[in-house]
């Protein structure tokens, strides 16, 4: 039996997902917001079971850290660090914004806390 892992939202990455899921429901409709809802809580369901499948971000590699990991739900990136048995949900992104600030400020000051 494979390990459990206990997986935590932080309050940056659930103002992430209400973000992004206010704004598809404002401009696209509530049916592909709630598609959308959808996709991103079983993506990070899923960190529960095998969160180091996850690849790490390449714009952190570019600065040398290689604490966190990030999984898809595309065109969103769920960022992550797992430490012993959790997993932390830092930053849940579209992918197709600039990310190397929005990562190296986001996740860069959360580590100092």
């Amino acid at each position: 039996m494979s390990k459990r892992y206990t997986v935590s939202v932080t309050a940056g990455a659930e103002r992430d997902i209400a973000d992004i899921i206010g704004y598809i429901d404002a401009s696209d409709s509530p049916q592909n917001a709630d598609h959308v809802l959808d996709g991103l809580l079983a993506a990070i369901g899923k960190l529960a079971e095998l969160p180091e499948r996850g690849s790490h971000p390449r714009e952190l590699l570019e600065l040398g850290v290689r604490d966190f990991r990030q999984v898809f739900f595309k065109p969103y990136r769920i960022v992550y660090r797992v430490a012993a048995s959790r997993v932390f949900v830092y930053l849940v992104a579209d992918g197709r914004r600039d990310m190397q600030a929005l990562l190296a400020r986001r996740l860069i000051d959360e580590r100092t806390e």
